[in-house]
């Protein structure tokens, strides 16, 4: 039968049966109560039933009462009684005394571990033979209450489990536990003991063979003798050479072996081995530098000056004896497309100017000890980029390229392009402090020249320190002089070939570019040259070989690369000047864009449909958001200027819309089509075909004004090459025509528009005066 008791709660805490403790509560005339842990306001199921031996007064003035724990109770309904304070009816759960084997394996089991453990503890006995002196198995289960390796829920669950023999398997498992992460610990510090012991011993080992070798007059100083000679030879600034010689005696302190000894001879190691005091001579030679830049590029004119100036403005400040000025360093970054000889001139630079050459490729790098190096607290710690480059370079004053800075990556690890701040600011990097050496380093006579595709990925502050120069592809014609001059010759020496053994002439090279290739550069027109010349030498290796007097292989019949050759080793044609069939109907006009693989033609297409509203508008073909605004105002434009386009006054009634920008795969996005969008429309409602040798670009206003945009010249070209002779412009570009190639500017007209008014009178076919 349920009895009440008076319920004692205790927070975080729990009592088994055979426990006595002291708690600070008034129990008032209760003779037993029952105590409950509580967690979080949560009670448990199962409590246990305590007797009140003693009731007494605390300290301070308070009541206590001293309880000893009988026997568990099961929890069942609580209220509040007269005096306030919680009673609960409790069924009293004695336990029994199961007689089965199982269970005096357990207790066997259970002593046993609980023995190992108190062992392991360094216990003197006494704890040891009170467990021996329990006999109830339940009582002995219990004793794992007083663990202190066992959780608050742990204990909870012991007490709630009632029956005796599962309890006591309960407490074995766990006290099982707790013997092994003992056994574990205990390992761990007998060899963590074990290891220092060696080292201690092998510390005192070295020390007495050091001693002998003093003894025997047989001392070894040779290595920091060859960090000193090193050292010597390096010229260091006084500061280095400072770090230096405090580094020696760190060394020589630390002795030859050791982790610590090992450190500090690779950070020697790398400060011996940047060419401190070396220098190249540099050719001040202003038209020898211009010759073997012109043997090596064709085009490429404003790096070329830049380069000239430089080498003439140094060759003057020597020939004057003027201080070099250490802010007044050459920075370039050539901004374009792939394939237009960034990266190669890199290397011309250097040979024209008699420096070294170190290139460094940026692309994909996250973390910015790449570039300023990691702090010698880590392990495996290294220097950055730069200074590994000196050190291949051998001298102070390379040419170092800073390949495809515009794909630098940022995350947890750092933003390198942050650490590029101070390397490519002149008034900054004659004091570059690399985070592993920790001494300051002159970069003012290191000319940098970095390479990137687009300038918009490049951060603002990082850009605001580079001279840009723009490469913005070549022309047919210029295509055409560096395959016969450079690409056509590399191809026949990479493909085993003669020279007089195979011959192209332009014609045939033009055709290659203007069928098999769109681009800026001449990568893919390389390609192309090599499987046709592939082709070749396959023909030509099985032909029986001729020999000279003195048994070399003559050149038999030269093979001459025609039309049918091209044909048969590139296949049909695979670029087309589509401009005249793709506007031969009203609704399509020719725009010209700039990608990252330089300018491009621009088809965009309209069409009206009915509909059940008055001029709705579906765009498609990936469309940014500022392009699909652009097709908005150029709706909104034709609709107010219905009368001026000449567009019937019910055009708009009952139908709806579509403008599409091919191809549908490639995102597209930018103000410089409004032009382009507006001739289209206009061109679909007035039934007038756009011009298909018009090509045209612009920004445009909702009062019909032309606004200048950008890549001018890199647009001009693709439309030189797409076969369009005449290019619509906003006239506030008038001037970048200035960058566009004489031959260009002479096989083509431009229209500067300043309204788009001007535009549609030049794009659009004239109207079709009917004869009566």
């Amino acid at each position: 039968m349920p009895t009440t008791f008076l319920l004692i709660p205790l927070d975080d805490t729990v009592v088994l049966p055979t426990m006595d403790i002291t708690l600070p509560v008034d129990v008032g005339d209760a003779k037993r109560v029952v105590l409950v842990p509580r967690h979080e306001g949560e009670y448990a199921s199962v409590g246990t039933i305590a007797t009140v031996n003693e009731s007494i007064r605390l300290p301070g003035g308070g009541r206590g009462a001293v309880l000893s724990g009988e026997s568990r109770g099961l929890i069942g309904a609580a209220q509040t009684g007269p005096d306030g304070k919680l009673h609960v009816q409790v069924t009293e759960a004695p336990d029994d005394t199961p007689v089965d084997g199982k269970t005096r394996e357990l207790e066997r089991e259970y002593r046993a571990i609980v023995e190992e453990l108190l062992e392991i503890r360094g216990d003197d006995g006494r704890v040891a033979g009170w467990i021996r002196a329990i006999r109830e198995p339940g009582a002995l289960a219990d004793t794992s209450g007083y663990a202190p390796d066992l959780t608050f829920e742990q204990k909870v669950q012991i007490l709630e489990t009632v029956d005796v023999s599962e309890r006591l398997a309960l407490a074995l498992e766990m006290q099982r536990e707790r013997l092994t992460a003992l056994q574990i610990r205990r390992k761990i510090r007998d060899d963590v003991e074990s290891g220092a012991n060696k080292q201690q011993r092998e510390y005192l080992l070295r020390q007495q063979l050091a001693s002998i070798k003093r003894e025997l007059g047989d001392d070894d100083d040779g290595v920091e003798e060859g960090y000193r000679e090193k050292a010597n030879e390096a010229d260091m600034p006084e500061a280095v050479r400072e770090q230096f010689e405090r580094e020696m005696e760190r060394l020589e302190r630390a002795g030859e072996q050791g982790g610590e000894a090992q450190m500090i001879r690779t950070y020697l190691d790398w400060l011996v081995t940047v060419p401190w005091g070396k220098q190249s001579d540099d050719k001040l030679d202003p038209v020898g530098t211009r010759e073997v830049l012109d043997a090596d590029h064709a085009g490429l004119q404003d790096v070329k000056d830049r380069i000239v100036e430089y080498v003439a403005i140094k060759k003057l400040r020597t020939d004057r004896k003027i201080e070099a000025d250490k802010k007044a360093g050459a920075i370039l970054t050539l901004i374009g497309p792939p394939g237009t000889g960034k990266t190669s001139i890199g290397e011309s630079i250097a040979k024209a100017m008699g420096r070294e050459f170190v290139r460094m490729s940026l692309g994909g790098i996250r973390d910015e000890a790449e570039i300023r190096g990691h702090r010698r607290t880590y392990i495996g710690a290294l220097p950055g980029r730069l200074v590994r480059a000196l050190r291949d370079a051998g001298t102070m004053n390379p040419v170092i390229l800073l390949d495809e800075i515009d794909k630098v990556g940022a995350d947890w690890r750092g933003d390198p392009s942050s650490a590029l701040l101070e390397v490519l600011d002149p008034a900054q990097n004659s004091t570059f402090r690399d985070h592993y050496l920790d001494v300051e380093l002159d970069l003012s006579d290191v000319v940098f020249i970095a390479t990137a595709n687009r300038a918009d990925t490049i951060p603002g502050p990082l850009l605001d320190r580079m001279e840009v120069i723009a490469f913005d592809g070549y022309t047919v014609e210029e295509k055409v002089a560096i395959a016969r001059d450079y690409l056509f010759p590399r191809q026949l020496t990479r493909n085993g070939l003669l020279d007089a053994e195979v011959t192209a002439d332009d014609s045939i090279l033009r055709t290659i570019v203007s069928e098999y290739t769109r681009e800026a550069g001449v990568r893919s027109l390389e390609r192309q040259l090599g499987t046709v010349l592939r082709k070749t030498a396959t023909k030509i290796a099985t032909r029986p070989v001729v020999m000279d007097d003195e048994g070399n292989a003559v050149a038999g019949e030269p093979v001459v690369v025609d039309l049918e050759l091209v044909r048969e080793a590139l296949g049909r044609q695979k670029v087309f000047q589509e401009a005249a069939a793709r506007t031969a109907v009203p609704g399509v006009a020719t725009g010209l864009a700039v990608t990252g693989t330089g300018g491009d033609v621009l088809f965009v297409e309209a069409t009206a449909m009915d509909g059940k509203g008055s001029g709705g508008l579906t765009l498609t073909g990936q469309l940014g958001d500022v392009m699909k605004e652009s097709a908005q105002i150029a709706l909104t434009y034709v609709r107010a200027h219905r009368e001026e386009l000449g567009i019937p006054a019910d055009a708009f009634d009952k139908r709806e819309f579509h403008v599409h920008v091919p191809a549908g795969a490639i995102p597209k996005d930018g103000p410089s089509a409004g032009v382009t969008m507006i001739t289209a429309l206009a061109s679909l409602l007035s039934g007038r075909p756009v011009r298909h040798t018009v090509g045209m670009t612009g920004e445009v206003t909702l009062q019909g004004r032309v606004l200048p945009i950008g890549g001018l010249k890199q647009k001009v070209l693709a439309a030189h090459a797409a076969g369009l002779t005449d290019v619509v412009l906003p006239e506030r570009n008038r001037g970048d025509l200035d960058d566009v190639p004489q031959e260009v500017r002479d096989a083509m007209t431009f229209h500067p528009a300043m309204t788009i008014g001007e535009v549609l009178d030049v794009a659009l076919e004239p109207v079709l005066e009917r004869v009566a």
